[in-house]
């Protein structure tokens, strides 16, 4: 980031609610991968925004575009595909604006990412306490005995067991759990202001994967960072994140409060989600069979709601209109034409 920099932030006409606190803020974000004939829209128009000291939960099914996010928000995007409109901002600063140099700088030092698998993350023939350092003294310019003392912090602060000992040893010493520790470790040794978890305890069984969270959420409050935690599993969304964002074909449907969205949830598509987490399998059956006017209707090309041809309450509006994302009720938005009420 340039130095001098203190752009605020202004307010955006979307889910986000930055405030002057917004530390990341998504406007408008679309992102394309061409191809001979139409190509893909992997993201169509996301508005978001992220406090300091806010986690937010952004959860869908495989193949909606949360990956695909979080790699837009660190200009990593994979060729051949491109941010066709829209920008991040960081603090203020619109990320496309930024030189090759000047982003990398920004990332790991003041954004950093947590992905699922640790094993490709980490050097197979470097020691985990030398990987850790050499992130220290890159973004930090300190020296390596400083980093390296820094490095064993960092072991102690994700509970790596005799961390001492552990800095000297090399990946394929390790558990999964413990290597996802220590790429948590390398995320978070700059202290960033905003960090992203891609579904990163995905791979962990289920005791590793609550110490694993339990770590990230202390780790985030401790330091004020902010975060946004990308699962499939809207049961962790419940327990860890302040806000839940529901994403579907590249769309955000959702944004609410952590207790509006899993007591009352808006959207169809939220409701079905959180039906199939349900033991009830009449509530399961409901919101998982279409009726038959919209059977009917269920193959035909349409430009409206991008969820219409699988939603029990879609009408014919659904197919002609496309929704917009709109507050319907005080920090609670849905992308919907005829909204789930109780």
């Amino acid at each position: 980031m340039r130095n001098g920099d203190t752009t605020a932030i202004s307010a955006i006409p979307a889910a986000g609610e930055p405030g002057a606190g917004a530390v990341v803020a998504i406007e408008d974000l679309h992102v394309d991968y061409p191809s001979f004939g139409a190509g893909f829209a992997a993201l169509r128009g996301i508005d978001l925004a992220i406090k300091a000291g806010e986690i937010v939960g952004l959860v869908g099914e495989s193949g909606a575009g949360k990956t695909t996010l979080a790699r837009a928000i660190m200009r990593l995007v994979a060729v051949p595909g491109r941010i066709s409109g829209g920008r991040v901002r960081f603090a203020g600063q619109d990320l496309a604006t930024l030189s090759e140099e000047e982003i990398r700088a920004l990332r790991g030092r003041h954004m950093a990412m947590v992905v699922p698998n640790p094993r490709s993350e980490l050097n197979p023939l470097l020691p985990i306490g030398r990987q850790i350092a050499n992130v220290a003294m890159a973004h930090l310019g300190i020296g390596r005995r400083a980093a390296q003392g820094l490095a064993l912090d960092m072991l102690r602060a994700v509970h790596i067991p005799d961390p001492n000992r552990r800095l000297n040893a090399y990946p394929h010493e390790m558990s999964g759990g413990m290597a996802q520790r220590v790429v948590i470790a390398i995320a978070l040794v700059c202290a960033p202001r905003f960090i992203i978890s891609d579904d990163a305890t995905s791979g962990l069984d289920v005791t590793v994967q609550v110490q694993v969270l339990e770590l990230l959420r202390g780790l985030v409050q401790e330091r004020q960072s902010s975060m946004l935690f990308i699962t499939r599993d809207v049961g962790i969304a419940a327990h860890y994140c302040d806000r839940v964002a529901v994403i579907y074909r590249g769309q955000l449907m959702e944004v609410a409060a952590r207790e509006a969205f899993f007591f009352d949830p808006m959207h169809p598509y939220s409701v079905m989600l959180l039906a199939a987490f349900s033991y009830n399998p009449r509530l399961r059956q409901q919101w998982a069979s279409r009726p038959a006017t919209a059977a009917a209707a269920g193959g035909a090309a349409h430009a409206g709601c991008s969820y219409a041809d699988r939603c029990a309450l879609r009408r014919e509006r659904c197919f002609a209109e496309t929704p917009v994302l709109r507050e319907i009720r005080p920090g609670h938005w849905a992308r919907c034409h005829f909204p789930v009420t109780r």
